[in-house]
Formats: C-alpha cells, structure tokens, sequence
C-alpha cells in the first residue's frame, strides 16, 4: 500500500508556510475592510410633508430604520396585504423607532390601519426614484441610510424585523454591549 498521498515530505512543509501565510494575509484583509463597513446602496433621498406642510427630506430619519411602501393605490391587493403584515409586529417595530411611509402613484386615499404612515407626496416621483420592478413595492432603509431591501413581493413581518435585525449597524450596536 502507498502512502505518499499521506506522508510529510520536506516539499511539503515548505509548501504549508505559504498556505498559512495567504490565508492569515486573506482573512486579516476581510477583517479590515469589515471594520470599516460603509453605505454600500445608498438609499435615495425622497420628500415628504411635516405636521406643519413644510417639505422635508427623507434623509432627517438617519439613525432610525425606514419602512416605505410604494403602491397604485390604498385600494392595491399587495398594498394591504404587506399592511396586514406590518401589523402583526409593529410593535417590534415601533420599538426600534421605525417610521412608516406610504406612496401612491395613481390614486390617493387613506390608508386603514393602526400603523401611523407618512404619506409621501408626489408617488410617481419617489416611484421612480427606487424603481419597483412592478407596480406594488418595499424598501427597507437601515439605520445607516442604506438600502437594505427593495422587492416588488410581499414580506413577511418577521423577514423585515429580520432585516433590521441584521443590519450592521444594530449588529455593531449589540456587539459593543
């Protein structure tokens, strides 16, 4: 039986320290660059009206996780579907000081839910600013202005409250405690 597929040669201690070398060099670089972790997709700055009518931009609300729902309508199927979800943990939500927006880009109207929504003037505008592949749309903005999800499918409210739960920056913030 042959055992050199298996026995330590001198050629191949010499090989060893090279194979080290790369993979401490290959991880200290990932280490590096992990800690210093920037806005990869920034999200796009969209307005929207205050309590008092005065347009303000959306970029006010960095530090706290952003929820918008773009949709035709109120009346939209996918639209109060994705509602209905955000329903069932908001107050998961509310906890991490997430805000809600709303968008319509064919129709208004009022929005029948518990969840207090800002809603997003001119839809067809902030519509195109993140680009739903279809009509109905979900974007999920972090805590550090990154976009962390914009689907055209309806979440469910554990996947968003898993969004923001592996956002980096709530991991850094339960890393340091």
């Amino acid at each position: 039986m042959n055992h050199t597929l298996f026995s330590w040669t001198p050629r191949r201690a010499r090989q060893c320290p090279a194979w080290i070398f790369a993979f401490l060099l290959g991880f200290g670089i990932l280490y590096a660059t992990g800690a210093q972790a920037r806005v990869v997709r920034p999200a796009p700055s969209f307005p929207w009206l205050n309590a008092q009518g005065k347009v303000q931009s959306s970029q006010v609300f960095l530090g706290q996780p952003v929820i918008l729902l773009i949709a035709p309508s109120p009346r939209d199927w996918a639209f109060r579907s994705q509602v209905g979800q955000l329903q069932r943990v908001y107050e998961r939500l509310a906890a991490q000081n997430a805000v809600f927006f709303a968008t319509f880009t064919l129709e208004p109207g009022m929005i029948r839910s518990n969840i207090p929504f800002v809603t997003v003037p001119e839809g067809a505008k902030v519509s195109a600013l993140f680009a739903p592949p279809r009509a109905f749309g979900i974007a999920i903005i972090g805590r550090d202005g990154n976009l962390d999800t914009l689907t055209s499918r309806v979440l469910s409210g554990q996947r968003i409250c898993d969004i923001l739960n592996n956002s980096y920056v709530t991991q850094s913030m339960l890393r340091r405690e």
